[in-house]
């Protein structure tokens, strides 16, 4: 079998008679292993192999990725949607095509094709992937942003159970299958360095002009609209309707800042400039003591729940304090969770943010500008959105976490349940330590934090009996109304014990998002909540949270105000305008400003919507849209020109 000219698999490779007539099995084992010193018939039969699977690959990854999508959330359907994608060629393209070109692109670089297989991948079915949970157990999708979270993320994630469905399963093989064949079947490369090098150049090159003339591109975004199975009016079922890539793709920008419409740094300088910033007068400097709840809201707001007593008699003693209090509805920007958005527009006044990754201006700077001693405290580690750091650049001086300080009063696992006794013991002592300069104190509570368990409660506030809801939607209701019964208690106690003290204090509490409730708001759903926000009702429904804020006899004796009453609805950037208003103090500048568009439109919702003469809508007239405009581009001029100013 071996003489001059080789082995007998070479000389077949080098006939091309014997290669194309030749047995099945020999010709797959030159496609596959060309033997050294292979003909150029022969290698360029076995690029061509790899050229034509390498791109199925891609594309076959990028069908996963769809496969994915389209299962992510419950409530829609799978299949027809799944199908949507295929009908429209330009979705499906753009959906495929990311996939595809990081699968090149891993080839040309590493010169092996299972790197390009994973490297696509690790976008397109990872990505996906976490995409799927992250809608399934928070009701959000991925975004480029979230990049930015990934280790807070993944401490959220570790508090929730994992189901491994079959759509996962299956694409999970599905990647390995496809990953084992390209190890096995596709072992070799194109080792020409030069080749490889203008092919990866191409990939880059064809990747940046396909992201600024397609994904970037809003006319191109908009043109793939799937709106047929969907509620237009939800982002998250958009964001879904057009597949994962295309979508996670779109929303890069939102890593950068963008200037407001019309913005003029020389004009919204003025406009700030006009309002001279006001100190607080000496005689008048109350405590002021903030704290967000957790998932916290009034489900007797639903008429499916008002009916039954026991839910009832959860809120009552909540009700009784909304009595003594100024109280209202706190319109946020988000649903069962992305809390820091409603804790950092109250402490920030900020509508809409991004990540922090300097000092900022915010209300704590203002506190300790005005000789206050700023506290931060919260039962959760500081790694959680990045607390600690942020906390920094907000001007804190304290801020006090599990790591240091609160994993010595209660455990982190049973700080989801019974933590709001600590928090609150705590805040109490924290006041009366204060070593005579007035303070300014926020925290974060834990308790209620999400997922609720599935199963049953010790408290049957609601049954299947009673209510004809499924038994896991009661035990979900039941082990939330458990949590919040303690919660409302303690914070009952709470201005019961700051009633009983000398220090003037002002507390204002609010909850910070609506709770999670089932996979896909299966809960809401079972019951009859209606969360379609394009509708007044249900976008109360989906964005608001109560608030109050209670004045102690100190305090209303102190400032010489009430602090009771219909307080309205509010955004939770103008919350702490609000507060100081009812103390009967002016603020900084960009407070006064607020106090200015909160009269116009008390709404600033990130989406666009605000409320016009007690409506919200997204029809906004042009001289409120004029007075918003102005407060936006001030608000981007305060933020950007922080440090400069500082």
């Amino acid at each position: 079998m071996v003489g001059n000219g080789g082995c007998f698999c070479r000389k077949i490779c080098y006939n091309p008679v014997i290669l194309f007539e030749g047995e099945p099995d020999l010709k797959l084992s030159c496609l596959v292993f060309p033997p050294n010193g292979a003909s150029r018939g022969t290698l360029r039969a076995h690029r061509a192999y790899l050229a034509v699977l390498l791109t199925l690959l891609g594309v076959g990854i990028g069908f996963l990725g769809l496969w994915l999508t389209a299962c992510a959330d419950a409530a829609l359907p799978q299949a027809e949607l799944y199908r949507s994608y295929l009908d429209h060629p330009l979705l499906l393209a753009l959906n495929l095509f990311p996939p595809l070109l990081l699968a090149w692109l891993g080839y040309f670089l590493s010169g092996r094709c299972w790197c390009g297989v994973l490297l696509s991948g690790l976008f397109g079915v990872g990505l996906p992937l976490i995409n799927y949970y992250k809608v399934m157990l928070r009701g959000d999708p991925m975004r480029a942003s979230d990049i930015l979270l990934l280790r807070t993320a993944g401490g959220i994630m570790s508090q929730y159970e994992f189901e491994r469905t079959a759509e996962v399963n299956m694409a999970v093989a599905l990647l390995g299958a496809m990953l084992a064949f390209a190890v096995l079947l596709m072992p070799r490369g194109d080792k020409r360095r030069r080749v490889r090098a203008l092919g990866a150049a191409a990939c880059v090159l064809l990747g940046v002009g396909a992201y600024l003339g397609a994904y970037a591109d809003e006319a191109v975004y908009e043109r793939t609209a799937n709106d047929s199975l969907i509620n237009i009016w939800s982002d998250n079922e958009v964001y879904l309707s057009r597949g994962f890539a295309l979508s996670f793709l779109h929303s890069v920008p939102e890593l950068f800042p963008e200037k407001p419409e019309g913005y003029d740094a020389r004009a919204a300088q003025t406009l700030l400039e006009s309002f001279p910033d006001e100190d607080i007068p000496e005689g008048e400097k109350v405590a002021v003591m903030g704290v967000m709840l957790e998932a916290f809201c009034d489900l007797t707001d639903f008429d499916a729940l008002a009916g039954f007593d026991t839910v009832q008699e959860v809120y009552a003693p909540w009700h009784a304090l909304e009595e003594q209090s100024l109280s209202g509805r706190l319109l946020t920007n988000i649903f069962a969770g992305g809390t820091v958005d409603t804790e950092w527009g109250f402490l920030t006044g900020a509508s809409e943010h991004d990540e922090y990754r300097g000092a900022t201006g915010s209300y704590v700077r203002y506190f300790t500008a005005q000789g206050y001693a700023a506290h931060y405290a919260h039962p959760g580690y500081s790694w959680f959105y990045d607390r600690e750091r942020v906390n920094d650049y907000l001007g804190f001086d304290r801020s006090v976490f599990t790591e240091n300080g609160f994993g010595e009063l209660v455990d982190p696992y049973v700080a989801m349940w019974h933590s709001d006794q600590q928090l609150a013991d705590y805040l109490l002592a924290d006041l009366d330590a204060a070593d005579g300069s007035p303070l300014f104190s926020f925290a974060v509570s834990y308790q209620n934090h999400g997922p609720y368990a599935e199963t049953e409660s010790t408290v049957p506030y609601v049954s299947p009996e009673a209510s004809g809801w499924s038994q896991e939607s009661c035990n979900i209701l039941n082990n939330y109304l458990f949590g919040v019964n303690e919660t409302v208690r303690e914070y009952v106690r709470l201005t019961q014990e700051l009633d009983a003290r000398d220090t003037p204090v002002v507390l204002v509490l609010f909850g910070d998002h609506k709770p999670w409730m089932g996979n896909g708001s299966s809960v809401y759903a079972e019951i009859g909540v209606n969360l379609d926000v394009s509708t007044q009702e249900g976008f109360y429904n989906y964005f608001s949270t109560p608030y109050l804020i209670y004045a102690n006899k100190a305090a209303r004796e102190s400032l010489g105000q009430d602090f009771r009453g219909d307080g309205g609805d509010i955004s939770p950037c103008f919350l702490m305008d609000k507060l100081f208003f009812e103390c009967g103090w002016t603020g900084d500048g960009f407070m006064q400003l607020q106090r200015e568009t909160r009269a116009v439109t008390p709404l600033m919702h990130e989406d666009g919507y605000r409320m016009v003469d007690g409506s919200i809508t997204l029809d906004v007239p042009p001289d409120v849209a004029e007075i918003c405009r102005k407060y936006l581009c001030a608000q981007y001029y305060r933020e950007q020109h922080f440090v400069s100013e500082s």
